[in-house]
């Protein structure tokens, strides 16, 4: 089943697949895709750059491209439909039918909690408004986020962190800023929402691949061979990394960017018991 909570606008779908083609294969162009879609090589990419929305008779193509049937083509049609209307009320409405669709428990899950967890620039937002001092100006945070958002976008996360409250107004036309303090229902949902947004994460990282030259990003990897004991101190290395991250971004006095960390550690082998135990025995 298509997730919808790790997808902040149906062009992200459009975009991971770009991304993914253009690793498995350097030469894929946005003309070749713009092909499949009945697009203009410029009209692709400002499709997947989120200045223009697919035209009507591109969504079943889409829908073949991503092989999306059933359900997930239900879905994925309703989001296209949400991201295309201006009315706040139309579009949360339309949230709530693809999130039927998907089976999840909405009797705790607001419409504004949804948005927060599953567009992701939604938090960044908010952090551009704690770092320009409380100033909330459409056009000039339009321009500091990456990668591109539109003014739309931006208005709604606004809108999205006043009604949660993550925002408070000031006298002189600002911004407070506060922490994150609504709830996304019992444990099982909680747990899903993190998870929904570590997605996101690791997506716009993969992204950032082709997207951010190497000067401005660090993405890297290490296969390493470890025992229980290993593991746990790996860990416990990650926790403390974190850690002493966050002690030095605190004493930074000016801000001028938001870096996202992207932890992973994750097997890619492993022996069972019996097979250790023969190897440890030689």
């Amino acid at each position: 089943m298509l997730n919808i909570a790790e997808i902040g606008d149906y062009r992200d779908l459009l975009k991971n697949y770009y991304t993914q083609r253009k690793l498995d294969m350097p030469l894929y162009s946005y003309k070749m895709m713009g092909q499949k879609l009945g697009l203009e090589t410029s009209q692709m990419f400002r499709v997947l750059n989120k200045e223009l929305h697919l035209p009507n008779r591109s969504i079943p193509l889409a829908k073949n491209l991503l092989d999306l049937k059933g359900r997930n083509a239900e879905i994925f049609e309703i989001l296209v439909a949400a991201s295309k209307t201006k009315s706040p009320a139309k579009k949360d409405k339309l949230y709530k039918m693809a999130l039927s669709l998907q089976d999840v428990d909405l009797r705790n899950f607001s419409a504004s909690e949804y948005l927060f967890l599953s567009k992701w620039w939604i938090p960044v937002v908010r952090a551009l408004i704690e770092m320009n001092g409380g100033h909330a100006e459409v056009s000039r945070l339009v321009k500091q986020i990456s990668p591109a958002v539109s003014e739309d976008q931006v208005r709604e996360a606004i809108a999205v962190l006043k009604d949660l409250k993550l925002i408070t107004p000031l006298a002189s036309e600002r911004y407070a800023t506060t922490v994150a303090n609504f709830t996304s229902g019992g444990s099982a949902t909680k747990i899903a929402a993190i998870r929904s947004y570590q997605n996101q994460l690791l997506t716009l990282a993969q992204n950032a691949l082709v997207a951010v030259e190497p000067s401005k990003r660090n993405i890297s990897s290490l296969l390493v061979g470890v025992d229980d004991d290993c593991f746990e101190d790996l860990n416990e290395m990650t926790l403390e990394f974190r850690r002493q991250v966050q002690k030095r971004a605190a004493e930074v006095k000016v801000v001028n960017r938001a870096m996202q960390f992207v932890f992973a550690l994750y097997p890619v082998a492993e022996m069972s018991d019996e097979q250790a135990k023969k190897v440890r025995a030689k």
